[in-house]
């Protein structure tokens, strides 16, 4: 683990792979250390602000320490009312009639069926966000599922569309260019300008898939 100070008021917690991330955050956001003002996770980095008034970045570097060695103890308080807390799980209904499923079946050697009933059993979560306002990044997929991005990106993918590659599941929050396979599509709006927080998928926060009919009723 490395930390980097982020101008006057972060440190930036660089760690090996996504898995310390997650569980580095996680920790985080359990006890979280006096003074911090929020967390926010990368790929493979934390950006954690905080308060020059209720701490220095020496002494939090020691507690970040401590956390990501497991001994977090007594470092952390209630956050504060300016950090995110996050969410209960999330159920996104999904009918999965992605125009991708035949080339993903093609990639994976599994039938459209086989990759349907892989992604809905995944224990799938939202490790981070990013590429756009209420874009998250789903951990979780099953390993068979993990295929590289499209050789050629879409110029305009549908709001609602869920997508996957490398490891991560996506759900377009509007529409856009994207290079991700579509295995399906929601009527769940994931970013509503109106909404507080406007982000329906936010880092921690558990997601289910569940299969969904034409008509968008879930199916038992």
């Amino acid at each position: 683990m490395r930390i980097l100070p982020c101008g006057g008021e972060a440190l930036l917690v660089e760690v090996a792979n996504l898995q310390e991330v997650e569980e580095l955050y996680g920790r985080l956001r359990r006890n979280i250390p006096p003074g911090v003002t929020d967390l926010v996770p990368a790929a493979r980095t934390i950006l954690v602000a905080f308060d020059p008034a209720a701490t220095g970045p020496a002494r939090l570097r020691a507690l970040l320490q401590e956390v990501s060695a497991g001994s977090a103890g007594s470092a952390g308080r209630h956050p504060p009312a300016t950090a995110k807390v996050a969410p209960p799980a999330v159920i996104i209904p999904v009918r999965y009639d992605g125009p991708d499923l035949g080339d993903l079946a093609r990639l994976t050697g599994l039938t459209p069926a086989q990759i349907i009933q892989r992604h809905l059993h995944g224990r799938h979560r939202v490790a981070f966000c990013g590429f756009a306002p209420g874009f998250a990044y789903i951990s979780g997929l099953d390993p068979s599922l993990r295929v590289p991005r499209r050789n050629s990106p879409r110029t305009r993918v549908p709001a609602g569309a869920i997508a996957i590659a490398d490891e991560f599941t996506g759900v377009y929050p509007r529409a856009s260019p994207g290079g991700w396979h579509l295995i399906g599509r929601t009527d769940l709006t994931v970013f509503d300008l109106t909404r507080d927080p406007p982000a329906l998928l936010m880092p921690g926060a558990a997601v289910r898939f569940v299969a969904a009919d034409a008509a968008g009723a879930v199916r038992s």
